[in-house]
């Protein structure tokens, strides 16, 4: 007999599948981001390179509702046969697609629309993952949740860019107070690796982009990497000794580009009274010269690195000295959204490798030795980009910490640097 004062026995909801945890997770961390801003500041796109934010909340979802349910439900009914052709980004097997430079010119559907259809999609998502999947399907839903992480990164960058062409710079994030930094701060060291046969590439456990192998060797002669990215500090030494008028700093490309387009400092700074400001997240801040630069090109850092008689590491050499650290750092979820110092007075060692700032290297975007890319649409991921752009390592402080590794392959253009884009210098030993 079982007594009145004894509780009854627990029941506990069936634990929910661990992939569908991670759905909700990175969806609803989407969300969270646009949760304050109104239909006009997600509408509005304010270069050809950026995309609206309501664009990026929508693009994502049709990733799903195109290559997940679309293709797995033969009885599933898209939301709106039309968005296959608004939110279509550069899939050239899914058909015809609205313009990039013109997304901006959606004033329809609203915001509250595309909400409802990320609610609806969600909804048939999450009925998929509450069954077994294949490990296809399994593999197709966890690169659309990297994908989504790659957009979210996209969506504060292009907001940052979008609020710094408003005269009022109005500010995504309200102001924190300064962080608390060890005192005295570690200089910068050169940190010497002794180079030889090493492999590089993703080792096939856990997610990774198709670009990110096959794993191979490369022969790395000796070099230094230094201990840290480099610094406001050391930008403003630059641009003092004449860095952006000496054309000899500069490659053939990257001095045009700095005067065609009057380039005299990172993007997003401004000189008031003899001090340096920049535009963030968190609206108009004083340039802090112990944190990394950023928003510069791969033709500034080239042309830094020219000027402080040092180089950029290749991404092999990034990659083989990041290898055994641990992926942690100022990344998104620590809601800085700027980077910061250096926090730690830690000698011998390299700093700062991950989040903070993307660091370019001297390496072109081209693939690894027996590289083949995906078959269908979804292999138009990476492969196409392999061309005129470089690789840039390590994430940024908007950079999904659960996205990164050591073996991630960014890449963009020479020119652009409205990324959370910095410097790392390297050298021959």
């Amino acid at each position: 007999m079982t007594s009145a004062l004894l509780p009854a026995a627990a029941s506990h909801p069936p634990q929910e599948p661990a992939l569908l945890s991670q759905y909700r997770h990175v969806r609803s961390a989407t969300e969270a981001m646009v949760a304050d801003l109104s239909d006009a500041d997600a509408t509005v796109q304010s270069m050809d390179d950026a995309s609206p934010a309501k664009w990026h909340l929508a693009h994502t979802t049709w990733f799903f509702e195109e290559f997940v349910l679309g293709a797995r439900l033969p009885d599933y009914e898209p939301v709106d046969p039309q968005y296959r052709y608004l939110f279509n980004s550069y899939y050239e097997a899914v058909g015809a697609r609205h313009p990039r430079p013109r997304r901006g010119l959606l004033t329809r559907p609203s915001l509250d629309e595309v909400l409802a259809y990320r609610e609806a999609v969600d909804e048939a998502m999450e009925s998929l993952l509450m069954r077994a999947q294949t490990d296809d399907e399994a593999a197709l839903i966890t690169l659309g949740l990297h994908h989504e992480q790659q957009h979210q990164e996209l969506l504060l960058t292009d907001i940052l860019h979008l609020f710094a062409q408003n005269p009022l710079r109005p500010a995504y994030a309200p102001t924190l107070p300064s962080p608390v930094i060890a005192d005295p701060r570690p200089a910068p060291e050169w940190i010497a690796f002794p180079g030889g046969v090493v492999t590089i590439g993703h080792s096939g456990d856990g997610f990774a982009f198709d670009c990110e192998g096959p794993r191979h060797q490369v022969l790395l002669h000796p070099y230094l990497l230094c201990s840290h990215p480099v610094s406001n500090h050391q930008w403003f030494e630059f641009i003092e000794d004449g860095g952006y008028q000496s054309t000899g700093l500069w490659l053939s490309d990257g001095w045009r580009w700095v005067c065609d387009n009057q380039i005299e400092a990172p993007l997003y700074w401004e000189e008031r009274d003899g001090t340096w400001w920049q535009m963030t997240l968190r609206g108009m801040q004083p340039v802090d010269p112990d944190s990394p630069v950023t928003h510069v090109s791969f033709f500034e850092a080239d042309a830094f690195a020219r000027w402080a008689e040092r180089r950029l590491p290749t991404e092999a050499e990034w990659e083989h000295a990041a290898h055994n650290l641990p992926a942690t750092g100022n990344f998104a979820e620590g809601r800085a959204l700027r980077p910061l110092p250096d926090r730690q007075n830690t000698a011998g060692s390299l700093r700062q490798m991950f989040g903070d700032v993307w660091e370019w290297t001297g390496s072109a975007f081209l693939p690894y030795p027996r590289f083949r890319p995906r078959e269908g649409a979804v292999g138009e991921y990476n492969g196409k980009f392999m061309s005129s752009q470089m690789v840039l390592r390590g994430g940024s402080c908007v950079t999904a910490e659960s996205h990164i590794r050591a073996s991630y392959r960014n890449f963009f253009y020479p020119h652009q640097r409205w990324q959370f884009t910095g410097v790392r210098l390297a050298d021959d030993v």
